[in-house]
């Protein structure tokens, strides 16, 4: 039978420049939002081997997340992301995934999170009284060790901060060989001693040394600790015979949730401390409250809700600079969207960062305004017009874990501490799996006296 001859939505022509991912070397986020702004809300671009569309219109998101959602499987991105994170609750597709959720879901609930909140701040405190009065500090590597401590003793009751510098380096090696791995023959080239890739692959390694070593340490000393790997470790699936997770398994799921768990939660509060060194009226703001509210004693769970304006300093700084930039995804039968018919394995894009800087429904929209937050704003604002943890079955399983920690974190560090961008530094944003800073952000921080 003839095949219909496919109308792709308007999109750059096919050019050799255009068959480098999002521009590959030049700047991904610029072109992917140039190419929204100059084709509308259904744009189509070429990347090797591949035909791509980025949808942008909130509707079309939701479709794609939630309404539709059978129709597509995980993107090209999160495909090479198995290299690293193998059939973890990030990369798994259909059933298995929706039976591993249920698995780690308890992980999550509102109790036991609640229980991870002192050590959050404890892990804050001794980070920040590290810190030098007047000294310049590289926050980008700093918030990055915080969140590893965090996300260490959390779910896996387990001290790694001392290896931060051996997981960070690794983690950067890995993400630094992101983009190359999205290149045509990517298994071939894997096997090769290509600088970029060898270091990638040396990377993963570091990784699993430590995993599997938590693994091993925890299987001889059995037991219920109270967190994520004891419950991976204790967790019976009925629906495959009532067994337990194999080592491989179980180190799916926690090289998920120990990366995922601190990588994006340390670049959210990265692109924060920079918007709020930009912006010292806003600054201020959070400053009195963080002192009216808290008086000088540390936070607990129970003054999140008093701490209006962090949440919205926060709220704001996700929407501009949001950890996952982009969510792929890839058709499996054909999709009408937009007036076309998309044929099946169309890898299908939407992206938190050009959607939440669309002017649509978000006046001004390349400015840092926490303000405009309100309830009223809230409400009416389209659904995934802000859509940072994604949506739908894949939606964050950690979401609730990661408020907490962002508002914890940042009230702790500003009742202590003024942040400031050291002149001349650049401040670059790279968009690998996550959007983080390409030259690390070194910043002056000067020591503040809270109002009592």
């Amino acid at each position: 039978m003839a095949t219909a001859a496919v109308s792709w939505p308007p999109g750059p022509p096919k050019t050799l420049a255009s068959l480098v991912p999002f521009g590959l070397g030049r700047d991904p986020l610029g072109f992917v939002t140039n190419l929204s702004r100059s084709y509308g809300d259904v744009a189509h671009m070429h990347a090797p081997g591949e035909h791509l569309v980025l949808l942008t219109h909130p509707q079309q998101v939701k479709d794609v997340l939630v309404t539709q959602q059978r129709n597509f499987r995980k993107g090209r991105g999160l495909e090479r992301a198995r290299k690293l994170l193998g059939d973890g609750l990030l990369t798994s597709e259909g059933e298995t995934h929706l039976r591993q959720r249920r698995l780690i879901q308890p992980a999550f609930h509102r109790e036991r999170i609640a229980s991870y909140a002192t050590v959050m701040t404890d892990c804050t405190v001794r980070a920040r009284d590290r810190w030098p009065d007047g000294g310049a500090i590289d926050v980008a590597e700093e918030m990055m060790r915080l969140t590893l401590g965090i996300v260490g003793l959390t779910l896996f009751a387990a001290d790694v901060e001392a290896q931060a510098r051996n997981v960070g380096d690794a983690l950067t090696a890995v993400l630094n060989s992101f983009w190359t791995t999205m290149l045509p023959f990517a298994d071939l080239l894997e096997k090769l001693p290509v600088g970029i890739l060898k270091r990638g692959r040396d990377a993963r390694a570091e990784l699993d040394r430590i995993i599997y070593g938590l693994i091993a340490e925890r299987r001889a000393t059995p037991g219920d600790r109270g967190d994520l790997l004891s419950m991976l470790l204790l967790a019976q699936d009925e629906e495959a015979g009532g067994r337990g997770m194999s080592d491989a398994q179980v180190r799916d799921e926690a090289m998920t949730i120990f990366l995922a768990g601190h990588e994006t939660t340390a670049n959210a509060l990265s692109w924060t401390w920079y918007l709020l060194g930009q912006a010292p009226d806003v600054e201020a703001r959070l400053h009195e409250e963080v002192d009216r509210v808290l008086g000088g004693r540390t936070p607990t769970m129970a003054d999140i809700p008093n701490l209006r304006f962090v949440e919205q300093v926060l709220t704001e700084s996700m929407r501009l600079y949001p950890p996952a930039w982009m969510i792929g995804r890839r058709a499996v039968a054909e999709y009408a969207v937009g007036g076309y018919t998309l044929p099946p394995r169309t890898l299908v894009l939407v992206s938190p960062y050009v959607t939440q800087r669309d002017a649509r429904f978000f006046p001004d929209p390349d400015r840092f305004v926490p303000e405009r937050w309100t309830p009223d704003f809230t409400q009416a604002l389209p659904p995934f017009a802000y859509f940072p943890f994604g949506g739908g079955t894949r939606r964050c399983i950690g979401e609730s874990f990661a408020w907490m920690e962002l508002v914890l974190v940042v009230a702790t560090i500003a009742q202590q501490w003024r942040l400031r961008l050291v002149p001349g530094h650049p401040v670059v944003p790279q968009p690998v799996v996550t959007l983080r800073l390409k030259h690390g952000l070194r910043m002056t921080v000067e020591r503040r006296t809270a109002v009592r």
